[in-house]
């Protein structure tokens, strides 16, 4: 199946299911918010999503799945940017964000460029794996599918801090999914069509593993993730979403060396390591921020203007005196008690 119909496929899917329950919140839509929503379904259900399958052609599914670790570090980066994400260079839990990002980054570097020996395995003694099939994945290939998954990724990571920006607007996460997954179908429809033009057989489905990918892929990787994804971070925000991303690339390289016979590689294993290092000290650090929140910097000027506020009204008080006129005897009576007799006019 073209990479660009099952896109097209698993939104349609994840549309069917998600809008029935979106029906009963909908908050009032608007010209900016709509904005936000077209350019959300564009960045990861079309650019994010096609690129990623394109560069898992050239490479492997292990490949792709590692090479994703580095969203943690872009949704990071661009979190302090926009101001989304806390820092206090002289904290600990902030230093340990900053380190886990870089080693994270540092780990997905890793398992790109270095490979080292094969690590045997019972289950891939002897059989045909895609590498082989494809007579070994050069160098050459293995940059180009890098370069494709990374601007997914980049991709990706602006989705992450565009949704959490878009809830503070719009704080319905299954009417915020629909509106994702119904404009991404109909984005990915135009790009299949372009891509895949005079290709009709493509949009074919049958009772098979490929219609089977679409309703997972669909209700599981799309509906129901874009979903959590949108709960969590309006609690927690985007780099804590992310954090998590690097375990995907465990269960893919298990699943992977079992049904596909893919190869492990030591630099593959050292990589993982050193991301698993990273995300805990990032995982650590906002687990802190969440428990203690740096304050920001008007949240620390705020009890300083109260007590300046409460100074100069005093003094004001304290200054001003009010004056009562008695009409009757024409006496000025202020307010220590003192009474003033008013002076004769002087006869002209």
């Amino acid at each position: 199946m073209s990479n660009y119909v099952l896109v097209v496929y698993r939104h349609v899917v994840a549309f069917a299911v998600i809008a029935p329950f979106a029906l009963k919140v909908r908050p009032k839509m608007t010209l900016p918010i709509f904005i936000k929503l077209v350019a959300l379904s564009l960045l990861e259900p079309v650019i994010d999503q096609n690129l990623y399958f394109l560069g898992m052609k050239y490479t492997t599914a292990t490949f792709a799945a590692a090479m994703t670790n580095i969203l943690p570090a872009l949704t990071f980066v661009m979190a302090c940017i926009l101001r989304l994400e806390k820092l206090r260079f002289k904290s600990i839990r902030s230093q340990a964000k900053v380190f886990g990002t870089i080693a994270t980054v540092a780990g997905a570097m890793v398992i790109t460029l270095v490979k080292g020996p094969i690590i045997e395995l019972i289950w891939t003694k002897g059989k045909t794996n895609h590498e082989q099939q494809s007579g070994g994945i050069d160098l050459q290939h293995s940059i180009k599918g890098a370069i494709m998954i990374t601007i997914g990724c980049f991709s990706w990571a602006c989705f992450m801090v565009l949704q959490a920006i878009t809830l503070k607007t719009y704080p319905a996460e299954l009417s915020l999914t629909a509106w994702i997954c119904l404009l991404g179908s109909m984005e990915g429809t135009i790009v299949a069509l372009v891509m895949e033009r005079g290709k009709a057989t493509i949009w074919s489905l049958n009772w098979d593993v490929k219609l089977l990918a679409a309703l997972y892929s669909g209700i599981i990787c799309s509906g129901l993730a874009y979903y959590i994804q949108g709960v969590v971070m309006k609690d927690r925000g985007p780099v804590f979403v992310t954090a998590f991303s690097p375990l995907c690339m465990v269960i893919v390289a298990v699943m992977g060396s079992f049904i596909l016979a893919e190869q492990l590689y030591f630099g593959r294993v050292l990589g993982a390591i050193i991301i698993v290092a990273g995300l805990y000290l990032v995982v650590w650090g906002k687990s802190k921020d969440h428990e203690f929140p740096i304050p920001s910097s008007k949240e620390q000027t705020a009890p300083d203007k109260q007590i300046t506020q409460a100074g100069s009204s005093r003094t004001e008080k304290i200054n001003h005196e009010a004056v009562t006129l008695d009409v009757s005897g024409g006496d000025v009576v202020t307010t220590d008690g003192q009474l003033d007799k008013p002076r004769n006019p002087t006869n002209v």
